[in-house]
């Protein structure tokens, strides 16, 4: 008798069936398409019956428990349902955020898109001729006339340019590189395991602070291929560190008739010194020292669509486009269009803060004064028109945000945000980002912080919406 009780009080024997869970849904969420609602209900019953194997689910079949679990699914089903990506409100001031997609596309660059889709298109197709033609002719055109190289190719993000870089100039061979270059980026992804992919072999130099000249001179033997330079885009060194001239390094690359090869990660073809940004950012910059082919993103400083940009020689871009990897590797008709774009507003002076990564990096404290001024007075309103009294302070401040994207590490971009303080922060930030307009703020100091570089004048009325939602929120919480 024992046994059989202790078999009854099993708690997975009060876990209701798939079918009757979705049945409860349904009824209480109708407009959950059926198939996100099959899928979260099995996800959900399967991690239920794992906690009580486990000993870590108080599960026992109350209508309470059931009632979780119903709102559990219809959450998890209509995340499922939800469109993906969402566009999100940027209140961070980061510019090239990767988890909000990095660079935010130019009007000019959207509208080109949505042509794009519009159709059939001459992607391929020379009109005059009525031949095919080629995909990248525009986009080689603008960006040789950016950068100065003689030849310029174009792939789908700046690990895949690397890869046919590796690939096509030094298949079987040796690739000399430093120590204190073999980073980690993005997603656990290491810079060697991908340059083992493009089959060459690493022949390490320098230690992880330190890399002088000799060591790249002493490195080169009759199996080396190339030189290669990986700017350490994520992470700064500091301290006894060292390393070699960009344009001794291609000096001596040259002497030997080796290729130099330089994994910028993020340039930009716009010469920003002026607004504070380090000269090495600055893509021409690097081949006129004597890099010969440069490989950088297209969705981080340059401020388009995600893709991979190689400029260089022309000997080594042309026999990147002959490599079988290149048809891989290849970018669709939406980032061409996109880049295009971005790329003619990046040859008219006129036009060329309707980029927003630009107008983000250009932006000082005094320009964006005014946009703060006006998020203050918004949020003070929506503050103060609450039913209950809010625990909310408003103040502006001053602030410092990072590039982002992996970009330029070191440099910070001082601006202007508005400030809420005196209530449970993380709460608030939380809220914000359940809005139908979710806004991503940063929290600091337990107080919201709203950096107003990554909003647009559109954004601001969006924002007070959002901060209004997730002060109700709050209020019918409590």
């Amino acid at each position: 008798m024992g046994s059989q009780e202790k078999i009854n009080s099993d708690p997975r024997r009060m876990l209701p069936s798939v079918d009757r869970l979705i049945a409860r849904v349904r009824d209480s969420s109708p407009d959950l398409p059926e198939w996100a609602v099959l899928r979260a209900a099995r996800e959900a019953l399967e991690a239920v019956r794992a906690e009580i194997s486990e000993g870590k689910s108080r599960f026992r079949g109350e209508p309470t428990d059931l009632a979780r679990l119903e709102g559990a699914v219809a959450g998890a089903a209509a995340r499922l349902a939800a469109p993906h990506p969402r566009p999100v409100i940027n209140a961070t001031g980061v510019v090239l955020h990767t988890n909000l997609g990095r660079a935010p596309m130019a009007p000019a660059s959207a509208a080109a898109v949505a042509r794009a889709l519009d159709g059939y298109s001459n992607l391929e197709l020379d009109l005059e001729t009525g031949r095919r033609g080629s995909r990248m002719g525009s986009l080689e055109a603008k960006l040789l006339v950016l950068s100065g190289a003689e030849a310029a190719h174009v792939v789908n993000n700046c690990a895949a340019a690397v890869l046919l870089a590796l690939n096509t100039l030094a298949l079987g061979r040796e690739v000399v590189v430093s120590r204190g270059e073999l980073v980690e980026i993005g997603g656990s992804f290491r810079v060697p395991a991908i340059m083992e992919r493009a089959g060459v072999r690493l022949a390490e130099v320098g230690t992880t602070n330190r890399t002088h000249l000799a060591d790249y001179e002493a490195a080169i033997g009759p199996e080396t291929a190339l030189l290669l330079k990986v700017h350490r885009s994520n992470f700064e060194q500091r301290g006894f560190v060292a390393e070699a001239e960009i344009a001794e390094i291609a000096r001596v690359a040259h002497e030997h008739g080796l290729p130099f090869v330089e994994d910028l990660g993020s340039g930009t073809l716009l010469d920003l010194s002026s607004e504070g940004l380090p000269p090495d950012a600055f893509a021409p910059g690097r081949l006129a020292l004597g890099v010969d082919v440069i490989c950088f993103s297209g969705d981080k400083l340059l401020g388009g669509p995600q893709a991979g940009i190689l400029l260089g020689r022309r000997e080594h871009i042309d026999a990147m486009k002959k490599n079988p990897l290149a048809r891989a590797l290849r970018v669709d008709k939406l980032t061409v269009a996109a880049l295009d774009a971005t790329l003619d507003l990046m040859l008219d002076p006129s036009r060329v803060n309707e980029v927003p990564t630009i107008e983000g990096l250009r932006a000082d404290t005094t320009a964006l004064e005014p946009r703060a001024a006006r998020l203050e007075e918004i949020v003070s309103r929506v503050i103060a028109s609450g039913a209950i009294p809010a625990p909310w302070k408003v103040r502006r401040e001053s602030t410092e945000a990072a590039v982002g994207g992996g970009s330029l590490p070191e440099h910070r971009l001082a601006g202007r945000a508005v400030v809420l303080e005196g209530g449970p922060a993380n709460a608030l930030a939380e809220g914000l980002r359940a809005a139908p307009s979710p806004v991503l703020a940063r929290v600091r100091d337990d107080a919201v912080w709203l950096d107003v570089r990554t909003l647009r004048d559109a954004d601001l009325d969006r924002v007070g919406d959002a901060l209004a939602f997730a002060l109700e929120s709050s209020r019918r919480g409590r």
